[in-house]
């Protein structure tokens, strides 16, 4: 290997969004960094200090070091790559490795023999794509061979979008490279960026399926809960109530119901249950909390439109995929629009985080600019801190007389409505 050592690293980070823009910026408080992605017009906006996913403020863009750009050839003299791209399911739920294997080819075009580059991947994969589909990828397009060009490691992302507690300078990161030497320079690297140390994986293998179990495991914990919910639901029983009382245990684990949606939970068990079933193995357990959870939206308008009767006007609020973030992708919510307007229901929508382009774009919806009152139902979908601050009387006002508010985040238990408005939750 002719890595250099300390701080004489150089790094380049390809793909800048929720997980490589804030590990880029971490990156070059210690080392030359290069932060690359493909779409100009986010480039454009870092290099103006406007962070769109709103995890990063104008002063902290302002004040880094990091250099932007578009062209992968910017970082042709990194002595690591790390590669942050998304890693989404097709129509059918099956993984999407189209952004990863792109980034793959790009970066094998820049490998300069000899140089012994590591490559690192953080994208979400099921054991084995580093090294059975990336390396060889690698190998082919760059002509140049691994383990003697370049190296392979793996350390997973663990962004937790609009958390200001667990950032990427903050947690354990795991690391894993194809040899010793590789992991000894990986975790000097990313003990640099974190208080929170670094753990050893055991393999590159081991380092993926760590973190295709993280969110596997609370998507099978949050389907158990949506579970109990319909089946309390039967008997009016409220969830909250029960999680309460529940809770008071010490070992009772606090799961949530609601809508499962997001770039990570809702998207890498299909990941892992891929891999099983390659493998000859159906995943019961993993597919059915799926199916509880990717049923959740219809369940809820259904439970509504019981409510309601037919023909209402209904104001959704909230279309991003959790509380307090701008982040749209796989959101759920739009399950419960989309089986609303099939049961003949009006929606409007309405949400202060969301950019209208982007939910046009993803979803074919227009939301509103303001809200107005006289809805037959309210629903409080996500808990931005707009909506859960929302006073008595400015709620009651968004409802008409008689009408329904359905809060399904129990953002909303504690208010004093009308005795005219009808309330459900979860």
């Amino acid at each position: 290997m002719v890595v250099n050592s300390g701080n004489d690293v150089k790094v380049g980070v390809i793909g800048l969004g929720y997980v490589g823009l804030p590990l880029a910026v971490a990156l070059a408080r210690h080392f030359p960094t290069v932060g690359v992605d493909i779409d100009a017009a986010r480039v454009g906006e870092l290099r103006g200090g406007h962070d769109r996913t709103n995890e990063l403020s104008t002063d902290k863009l302002a004040a880094s070091s990091l250099r932007l750009s578009t062209d992968i050839q910017e970082a042709a003299d990194a002595d690591v790559l790390i590669v942050t791209v998304p890693t989404p399911v097709d129509h059918a739920n099956r993984p999407d490795l189209g952004p990863v294997m792109s980034a793959t080819r790009s970066l094998a075009k820049i490998l300069e023999p000899g140089r012994g580059t590591i490559i690192v991947y953080e994208s979400t994969v099921y054991p084995g794509v580093t090294e059975d589909l990336c390396g060889p990828e690698i190998e082919k397009v760059s002509g140049l061979r691994r383990g003697v060009d370049f190296f392979l490691g793996y350390s997973p992302e663990r962004i937790n979008p609009g958390d200001r507690e667990h950032t990427v300078d903050r947690i354990t990161k795991v690391v894993a490279g194809e040899n010793a030497q590789v992991l000894d320079k990986l975790c000097a690297i990313y003990g640099a960026v974190t208080t929170g140390g670094t753990f050893r994986a055991a393999s590159i293998k081991v380092a993926e399926a760590a973190k295709v179990i993280e969110n596997a495991q609370r998507d099978i914990n949050i389907a158990f809960v949506n579970e109990i919910t319909q089946i309390f639901g039967k008997i009016d029983i409220s969830i909250w109530d029960v999680l309460a009382a529940a809770g008071t245990k010490w070992n009772f684990l606090k799961f949530v119901p609601g809508l499962v949606g997001g770039h990570c939970i809702g998207v890498d068990p299909y990941y892992l249950s891929y891999l099983a079933q390659q493998l000859g193995h159906y995943p019961r357990v993993i597919l059915a909390g799926r199916g509880i959870n990717d049923g959740m939206g219809s369940w809820i308008a259904d439970q509504i439109h019981e409510r309601i009767g037919n023909g209402s006007r209904v104001l959704m609020l909230g279309l991003t995929f959790k509380e307090n973030v701008p982040d749209l992708r796989n959101s759920r919510v739009i399950d419960v629009v989309r089986r609303l307007e099939w049961l003949r229901h009006e929606v409007v929508i309405h949400d202060p985080l969301a950019d209208p382009v982007e939910a046009r774009h993803e979803y074919g919806v227009e939301l509103a600019g303001s809200l107005d009152g006289g809805f037959d139902v309210v629903i409080g979908a996500v808990s931005h801190a707009d909506y859960a601050g929302l006073p008595a009387d400015k709620l009651a006002g968004l409802v008409r007389e008689g009408g329904l508010v359905a809060d399904l985040k129990g953002m909303w238990s504690g208010l004093d409505l009308p005795g005219s408005v009808q309330r459900w939750s979860l």
